[in-house]
């Protein structure tokens, strides 16, 4: 629900849980993002929230006292369906600060869980079992596996993955579906049930573009939407600075125009060797050439501290190996990706997963050397799982500096600073495959 926008942003929620009361959904469940406020305020905006949030698996550590309630049932037409709610591992790395909290981190504790769910209203009159989650597609695959036959989980609604599905993918007799991203579509599972069996008999899936064809638009919704629209952009539309042409980030696993330049102005905001930006923190397709106050909390609306951290040119190496992983270029798995910054280059061999160059200010980088590197608080924090390194290690080249309290912050400073930005238009990373250079399009390649 939450960090979808920038009125989303700065009214922490409270505006997306009013337009979503208005829309009064039967059940939902929580995303990664929920918590990108803060677990109290979440904790806050559930009350707020006039319809059931279930999740089944965040809980307390020293207890186990779920936060929420793990599921809903409701009954349609003289039919009781059971709504069960599983959250995504990454919920975990987002709370880590908040210590008291926990959630299942594998597929095998979280079927445990549906399984105790089901076992425990079995003996309820339930005739049809959906569980909704939030792990991606290809763990929902997994989960779906192990699942325990007599628990009856009828259908899997998942997300996170943005995986667009033109027919359910069904796994030990279980459809799981999920309807892509935003709400340019929505998903519609037309499903006959055979109620001597409480099981699926038939069913349609459709995903269906939100037009004016078949969404006839809500005037009463609108007037409360443009009350936050006309306040936001009262408050954001001065001009920040301007870019040379609109430079494009057409997807978060390639290298972009627009992650490239973010990333170039923190490393020289921030005066440091490299900069490794989250691909997944630019939230725009596009930005400039004029840049508003609105455009930029809209294309980099997560806060959260930077730190300085000393890699030795070998970890270096190994990260960005990581990063290009055979994983990297399957779109259904969606691994981490980053955006470098300037002075670095590399090329790579896909079909002999050989990193072939690797190069810092036109130097070929050594095992022993030493680079400064920003990440941002989330990849800091989950450097294993991130860069496949160990914080541990990395501490022992330096102590790492907390450099910045707030990234947007640096930033913001720095477009401030600079009436015109403009990128220099030389690739950083390029992959080699069988027949040619591995290039993602943008503006500047075709």
């Amino acid at each position: 629900m939450f960090r979808g926008s920038l009125i989303d942003s700065e009214f922490q929620g409270v505006s997306t849980i009013e337009i979503m009361n208005l829309l009064a959904p039967d059940v939902v469940t929580l995303g990664n993002h929920e918590v990108d406020y803060g677990l109290a305020h979440l904790l806050f905006l559930e009350k707020c929230a006039t319809f059931p949030i279930i999740n089944a698996n965040m809980h307390l550590k020293h207890n186990g006292a779920r936060l929420f309630n793990s599921h809903y049932i409701k009954e349609i037409d003289g039919k009781r369906v059971l709504f069960i709610g599983i959250l995504t591992e990454e919920v975990l790395d987002a709370t880590k600060v908040q210590g008291l909290v926990g959630t299942m981190v594998n597929v095998e504790d979280a079927a445990q869980e549906v399984g105790k769910i089901c076992d425990a209203y079995r003996n309820t009159d339930i005739d049809f079992t959906v569980l909704l989650s939030h792990i991606g597609f290809e763990k929902d695959k997994l989960l779906a596996d192990r699942l325990d036959p007599d628990w009856g989980v009828d259908l899997i609604i998942g997300g996170h993955s943005h995986t667009r599905l033109s027919e359910p993918c069904v796994v030990a007799g279980i459809p799981i579906v999920q309807a892509a991203v935003g709400t340019d579509q929505i998903g519609r599972f037309d499903i006959m049930v055979d109620t001597d069996n409480n099981c699926i008999d038939s069913y349609t899936w459709q995903c269906i573009p939100i037009m004016d064809e078949n969404c006839p638009r809500d005037e009463d919704l609108e007037k409360v939407l443009k009350e936050y629209v006309d306040y936001t952009e009262s408050k954001y539309n001065r001009v920040m600075t301007r870019f040379l042409r609109k430079y494009t980030h057409p997807g978060c696993w390639r290298e972009t125009e627009l992650g490239d330049l973010i990333s170039d102005c923190f490393r020289e905001q921030l005066e440091v060797d490299l900069m490794m930006l989250g691909s997944a923190s630019v939230r725009l397709p596009e930005l400039g050439p004029i840049v508003t106050l609105g455009d930029f909390k809209s294309v980099f609306p997560f806060g959260g501290p930077l730190y300085k951290v000393v890699f030795t040119g070998a970890q270096l190496r190994h990260a960005v190996q990581f990063m290009l992983r055979d994983a990297a270029f399957d779109m259904l798995t969606k691994t981490e990706w980053f955006q470098f910054s300037k002075g670095f280059y590399c090329e790579y061999d896909r079909p002999t997963h050989t990193l072939v160059t690797l190069k810092m200010n036109g130097k070929e980088v050594s095992d022993s050397d030493l680079f400064t590197v920003v990440l941002q608080n989330y990849h800091y924090l989950n450097m294993n799982t991130a860069l496949d390194l160990s914080r541990e290690e990395v501490e022992k080249n330096k102590k790492p500096v907390k450099i910045a309290s707030d990234a947007p912050n640096v930033l913001e400073e720095y477009f401030i600073a600079h009436p015109l930005i403009e990128l220099d238009g030389v690739l950083r990373v390029v992959v080699h495959t069988d027949t040619n250079f591995f290039k993602e399009t943008d503006d500047r390649n075709g």
